[in-house]
């Protein structure tokens, strides 16, 4: 590749001697494990059709599928006759209570997830769902229901009608990948898509408990790529995540997805290339590098642009099948992680077939920045087996866990600078399909990680959707 920032070398060269640990911890401090408490049942019945490779239910990029809020549990899913539904539970409880929100799934795609925010201003809860490059539904719940779960009855009055507006704010024609996230002032912000892949630009819009505002597009499609094999004029930003860290700080790791294939050795790979990252001190509506330096302003001229400096923390070529849109997290300290996953070079410099070669040659690396300001990678050993994404989760201790597809789970501990990944939980006993969601925000308030999952099927059969519950340690 032609392109390798000074940042992206530094941390090549952390790559091939990992580092030691980058802070102290504690004596006491445990190292990672999970010890399975439970598994409750959605619905026996969920819908099943397998699309791009996943399911519409269970599509990890969905930010929230899963979610807890004041002591309860909240999730989101289609059933066997397309009807969204939203379930919630006390934690700890065995039983879901369910209620349909009044729409029904367009169509058998799988990138048409429902996701899920609570507004902390109002104490609502906001659902956003069916979405590909096209229009969208929103659901609003009443003020307060969030708020006051043991008082307030769980039912379908509760919520409003589904709309194909922000009450009454339209943003795009072609809206794809809701991601809501809570800022820190009790706001409630939503990311989203514009346009379509290999030519989109991400964008934000923020609800204030009175009204739903766009602030505009923040990351640029133009400009031009040049890999070894070509060049691309048009692209995506595929984000891994956007998160707040306990400082206040929104971060943002991503992947570029070039439109035009010539920048690839093989028309059977993926154009994804690169794992950049930028963040935001004022609730993004600017962004900056690595360094600091302002590469976007929030509906302005200057977007985030693959020709701006600094953005490449780790630079792979389209050849690799790198995906897009895997995982991020913040540690206690406000330090950004990710997970992302390629085939790496000792299996060959060349892709020819992004599904098969990812399921045989596959691998998930850690990504982040230590307490020097660095950036570290370390290869979890642990096959991928599939295709598809893996979650990363941090615990109250800032052990890494990655949660890979079929719902095996792996971990590594701080106290070793994150060397000593190992399997903690293999799948046995799940049955899951392939990629899960997993509840982002249970782990900080009682310590355990909620996994959703769904259960193999064929062809369009349905099949049970479960939580599992895993304890951390304490």
């Amino acid at each position: 590749m032609n392109r390798r920032t000074l940042l992206g070398a530094a941390l090549a060269g952390a790559v091939a001697a990992p580092a030691l640990a980058s802070g102290t911890a504690r004596a006491a401090d445990p190292g990672p494990s999970v010890t399975r408490t439970g598994t409750t049942t959605l619905d026996g019945q969920a819908i099943f059709f397998v699309s791009y490779d996943g399911l519409v239910n269970n599509n990890s990029f969905q930010k929230n599928g899963l979610l807890t809020y004041k002591g309860h549990q909240y999730a989101v899913w289609y059933t066997a006759d397309r009807n969204a539904v939203v379930g919630r539970r006390a934690l700890g409880a065995s039983t879901w209570s369910t209620v349909k929100v009044g729409h029904t799934l367009r169509y058998n795609d799988s990138h048409n997830v429902i996701s899920m925010g609570v507004s902390k201003v109002d104490g609502r809860l906001h659902l956003n769902m069916d979405s590909h490059s096209d229009g969208f539904t929103y659901v609003k719940s009443a003020a307060g229901l969030m708020d006051d779960p043991a008082g307030l009855s769980w039912t379908a009055s509760r919520f409003g009608a589904p709309q194909s507006t922000l009450d009454g704010l339209a943003l795009t024609s072609q809206f794809t990948y809701p991601q809501f996230v809570s800022a820190p002032d009790g706001k409630l912000q939503l990311s989203y898509r514009v346009a379509v892949s290999g030519n989109g630009r991400n964008a934000l819009a923020e609800y204030d408990g009175a009204k739903w505002t766009n602030l505009g597009e923040w990351s640029g499609s133009t400009g031009t790529y040049t890999s070894e094999h070509g060049s691309s004029t048009a692209r995506n930003m595929y984000l891994h995540g956007i998160d707040y860290d306990v400082n206040g700080r929104l971060h943002s790791f991503f992947t570029w997805r070039e439109q035009n294939g010539a920048v690839m050795c093989s028309g059977g790979g993926i154009t994804n290339h690169d794992t950049g990252y930028v963040y935001s001190d004022d609730r993004g509506r600017t962004w900056r590098n690595n360094a600091g330096t302002v590469v976007g302003v929030t509906g302005g001229s200057d977007k985030v642009s693959v020709t701006d400096a600094g953005l490449v923390v780790d630079p792979l070529n389209p050849d690799h099948s790198l995906m897009n849109q895997e995982s991020q997290s913040t540690d206690s300290a406000g330090r950004p992680h990710a997970i992302i996953s390629y085939v790496p070079g000792r299996f060959g410099q060349c892709t020819t077939n992004y599904v098969a070669d990812r399921t045989a040659n596959g691998r998930a690396f850690h990504v982040r920045k230590n307490a020097s300001g660095a950036w570290q990678k370390t290869e979890i050993p642990v096959p991928l087996g599939s295709s598809q994404r893996t979650k990363l989760v941090l615990d109250k201790y800032d052990n890494a866990y990655a949660v890979f597809p079929f719902g095996r789970i792996a971990g590594a501990s701080k106290t070793s600078g994150y060397t000593d990944w190992k399997l903690l939980f293999d799948g046995s006993g799940l049955n899951a399909f392939g990629e899960v969601v997993v509840d982002e925000t249970r782990v900080a308030q009682d310590g355990v990680l909620s996994v959703m999952y769904q259960e193999k099927s064929s062809g369009t059969t349905p099949s049970a959707l479960h939580v599992a519950d895993f304890r951390l340690p304490a």
